[in-house]
C-alpha cells in the first residue's frame, strides 16, 4: 500500500508530505482548491505522462515521491528485480519533472525507463474516475478480470502450454516440410551426384599422392641417366672395388709383422668398402624407383584430373569429396524417409491440437460459469447505486477455431442502462456517473481477485444525490477492508465512512502574493467542521454541524 506521498514545487504545490494508512483515505475541499493537481502528480510518479508545465512557475523542475510497502511476492518488486533494481524494503518510486518538458524515473534511487516505471506503478495502484478510459473499462483486460474472479489461473496455464506445445509442433512440421520442398527440387541433382562420386569413390589424401607419384615419374627419365653413370662408377667396370679389396688382402697379410702400422688402414679401407656397398645398394633402388610403366602416368593423370574435375563441379577441396559424398546420400535418405516422418510430425500436430481444444473446452467452461457468477455479483451491487433498472452483462464471444494461449474466448463487459435498450460495451452504453458506478460495483466484488493494493476514486460521486452517494461510501468502506482505498470526494456521506480524512485547501504564501496548496489532515472537529461545510456550502449552520455529527456517528458504528 501507499505509505507516504511527497511533492514538490508542483503547479500550486510547493512542498507536501502525506503519510497514508490501511483504511479508506478521502480528500476534500472546495472546487480549485488543488485535488486534481495532487492526483496528477501521484500519476506521474506512477509513470504518467510528464508536462514541463505542472513544474511550479519560477522553478526550474518538480518532483513527486511515493512510498510503498507491498509484500515481498508482489509483482512490483518481480518487475523492478528483472530491471536490476535492489528491492529490499519499500518500494520508492520517484519522478523528476524539468520544466523544458523532460523527466526523469527512478525506483529505489536507481535510474529506470518511464516504462519501467509506469509497469510498476500499475501493478501498485489503480486509479478511477468519471471519464477513466483504462483499467476495468478497458476491454483488453476484461478476460484477464474474469479468470481471476473465477480462480481460472490454473486452466489458464494449462492452455497457454497446450498452446505452446501447438505452436512447438506446428513450426516442426513446417520446418519438416521446408527441408523436404527444397530437397525434392535437389533430388535430382542429389542422385546424380552421388552416383557420380560413388563410381569416382575419391579416398580422403588420394589427390595428393597422385601428384607426388606423377612428380616422380615426369622427372624419373631425367634423373636415370644420371643415377646409372653414378652406378658404373661404383659398381661397373671402373669400380674401385676390386682393387680397394686386394689392397686390403694384402695389408691383412703383413698385419702381424706391423699391426700398429697396418691395422688402422685396413679399418679405414674396409670402411670404404661398405660405404661403396651402401651406395650401391641405394643406387640399386633409385634405378628401379624411376623404372615406370608409361601407362601407369597416363593413369594417374587421368585419375588426379579427374578428382580435380570433380573438386571444382562441386566447389570443395578434393580431400572433401568422400565427406561430400557421405553428406548428399543422407540427403537421399532424408528424402525417400520424409513422407515417413511427415507424418509423424502431422500425428503430433493433431495430438497437441486435441490437447488444446480440450484444455480450452475446460476453460470455456469455467469461464462461462464465473461469468454468471460476476454478473450476479455486480448485478447485486447496482439498485443501491441507483442502477436498478440497469443491467450488467458479461458479454463471452467464442471462436473454437482460434489457437490463442489465453484460449477461445473474446470478453468485454456489457451493460444495458435501461430495460428495452439495446446492450453495449460498457464504455460506450454509460453515461460518465454511470460508469463510475458500474466500475464501483465491479472494483466491489473484485477487490480481492488480484486487485492493486491501492485504489484511488477521483470524484465518482459527482452528481448523485444523498441515498446513492451513501451507497458509494458503504462500498468504498467495504472495499478498504481489502484493499487500501484513496477517494476524492465532494460528497459528505463518503467523507463520514473514511478512516482518514485530509482537507485540501489553498493558502497565502508568508511574503509574497502567490497562493499555495496545503493538505491537512483532520480529526475530531476539524473533520465534522469540513462535513458540515460539505453539507451547508459557504454558511455553515448548527444543523449542518448536526447533520454532520449524525454522519460521523453512524459510520462508526
Amino acid at each position: 500500500m501507499l505509505i507516504q506521498l511527497a511533492i514538490r514545487d508542483i503547479v500550486l504545490i510547493d512542498r507536501l508530505e502525506l503519510h497514508f494508512h490501511e483504511g479508506l483515505s478521502v480528500l476534500t475541499g472546495e472546487t480549485g482548491a488543488g485535488k486534481s493537481i495532487l492526483l496528477d502528480a501521484f500519476a506521474l510518479a506512477l509513470g504518467g505522462r510528464g508536462d514541463g508545465s505542472l513544474v511550479r512557475h519560477g522553478e526550474t523542475q518538480g518532483q513527486i515521491t511515493a512510498v510503498f510497502d507491498c509484500p515481498l511476492d508482489h509483482p512490483a518488486r518481480r518487475i523492478a528485480t528483472e530491471a536490476e533494481i535492489d528491492v529490499e524494503g519499500d518500494l520508492i518510486l520517484r519522478r523528476v519533472q524539468v520544466a523544458d518538458g523532460r523527466t526523469r524515473a527512478f525506483v529505489n534511487d536507481q535510474p529506470v525507463s518511464v516504462q519501467v516505471l509506469r509497469a510498476i506503478g500499475s501493478t501498485l495502484v489503480e486509479i478511477h474516475g468519471q471519464h477513466d478510459d483504462r483499467a476495468l473499462v478497458d476491454p483488453v483486460t476484461h478476460r484477464a478480470i474474469l479468470d481471476a474472479f473465477g480462480g481460472l489461473a490454473g486452466e489458464v496455464q494449462a492452455v497457454g502450454e497446450a498452446a505452446r506445445r501447438v505452436r512447438e509442433a506446428r513450426g516442426a512440421l513446417q520446418d519438416h516440410r521446408n527441408r523436404i520442398e527444397k530437397a525434392r527440387k535437389e533430388a535430382d541433382f542429389l542422385r546424380h551426384a552421388v552416383e557420380e562420386l560413388t563410381t569416382l569413390n575419391p579416398l580422403p589424401g588420394e589427390e595428393e599422392t597422385l601428384a607426388e607419384r606423377r612428380v616422380v615419374m615426369m622427372q624419373s627419365e631425367k634423373v636415370a641417366q644420371d643415377l646409372n653413370e653414378a652406378y658404373e662408377a661404383v659398381a661397373g667396370n671402373a669400380s674401385p672395388v676390386p682393387e680397394l679389396s686386394a689392397a686390403v688382402r694384402k695389408l691383412e697379410r703383413r698385419s702381424a709383422q706391423a699391426p700398429a702400422l697396418v691395422d688402422p688402414s685396413v679399418r679405414a679401407l674396409d670402411a670404404a668398402l661398405v660405404a661403396i656397398d651402401e651406395a650401391r645398394a641405394a643406387l640399386e633402388d633409385a634405378i628401379r624407383a624411376t623404372e615406370y610403366d608409361p601407362r601407369e602416368l597416363e593413369q594417374t593423370e587421368e585419375r588426379l584430373f579427374a578428382l580435380r574435375a570433380a573438386a571444382r563441379k562441386y566447389d570443395v577441396p578434393a580431400d572433401e569429396l568422400a565427406a561430400l559424398r557421405q553428406r548428399f546420400e543422407a540427403d537421399v535418405v532424408a528424402i525417400d524417409a520424409g513422407e515417413e516422418q511427415l507424418a509423424g510430425l502431422e500425428k503430433a500436430l493433431k495430438a497437441a491440437d486435441d490437447a488444446y481444444v480440450k484444455a480450452a473446452k475446460a476453460l470455456s467452461a469455467g469461464r462461462r460459469k464465473a461469468a454468471q457468477a460476476l454478473d450476479a455479483a455486480v448485478q447485486a451491487e447496482l439498485p443501491p447505486l441507483k442502477l436498478e433498472r440497469a443491467t450488467f452483462i458479461t458479454d463471452i464471444q467464442t471462436d473454437e477455431t482460434s489457437r490463442d494461449p489465453a484460449g477461445f474466448e473474446r470478453v468485454e463487459f456489457w451493460a444495458q442502462t435501461n430495460p428495452g435498450t439495446k446492450p453495449g460495451p460498457l464504455m460506450k452504453v454509460a453515461s460518465g456517473g454511470e460508469l463510475s458506478r458500474f466500475m464501483l460495483a465491479l472494483k466491489v466484488v473484485l477487490a480481492d481477485k488480484g486487485s492493486a493494493p491501492t485504489l484511488v476514486f477521483d470524484e465518482i460521486d459527482t452528481g448523485v444525490g444523498g441515498a446513492v452517494a451513501d451507497a458509494i461510501g458503504q462500498r468504498l468502506a467495504r472495499l478498504a477492508q481489502r484493499v487500501q482505498v484513496m477517494a476524492v470526494t465532494h460528497a459528505p456521506q463518503v467523507a463520514a465512512k473514511a478512516t482518514s480524512h485530509f482537507l485540501i485547501a489553498k493558502e497565502g504564501v508568508r511574503g509574497s502574493d502567490r497562493v499555495a496548496t496545503r493538505v491537512v489532515p483532520l480529526e475530531a472537529d476539524p473533520r465534522r467542521e469540513e462535513i458540515a461545510r460539505m453539507l451547508a456550502g459557504a454558511t455553515i449552520t448548527e444543523e449542518a454541524r448536526a447533520a454532520a455529527a449524525r454522519l460521523l456517528q453512524a459510520a462508526a458504528h
